[in-house]
């Protein structure tokens, strides 16, 4: 199953994520919320805008290679999938501001997002 392979490089990525959140409120000796600081509200939002969008997207993935379409179609999506997260987690790490790496990951996640969506909504149509 084509799909596990993104989903347990999801899984690791999350896990990178989730210690950055521990790391910075170790730093900082903050144990609830993000108490004003800069660097720990940016890697919270990069978790939780991970956990917004990925689970989603890979049951998705996960309908698209049940339905019988091509392991290229897969792995395109779950590469893009994972570049993409990669990619916005660097951006929104470095600022709260526009960064390229940030509107590349975003605009890439919903590129997977409509693509998934779009070739579900087409496989569920009549022949």
């Amino acid at each position: 199953m084509t799909t596990a392979l993104y989903a347990g490089l999801s899984g690791i990525l999350l896990l990178a994520l989730s210690s950055r959140v521990v790391n910075a409120r170790r730093t900082h000796s903050i144990g609830i919320g993000d108490g004003g600081n800069d660097e720990l509200m940016r890697a919270i939002r990069v978790q939780a805008n991970f956990t917004e969008y990925v689970p989603l997207i890979l049951v998705l993935i996960l309908l698209i290679e049940m339905n019988g379409n091509s392991a290229a179609v897969i792995h395109s999506l779950g590469a893009g999938l994972i570049i993409s997260r990669v990619l916005h987690a660097a951006g929104l790490s470095r600022s709260s501001g526009v960064t390229s790496a940030r509107f590349v990951g975003v605009l890439g996640t919903w590129l997977v997002l409509a693509i998934s969506s779009a070739i579900l909504l087409m496989d569920a149509m009549p022949r």
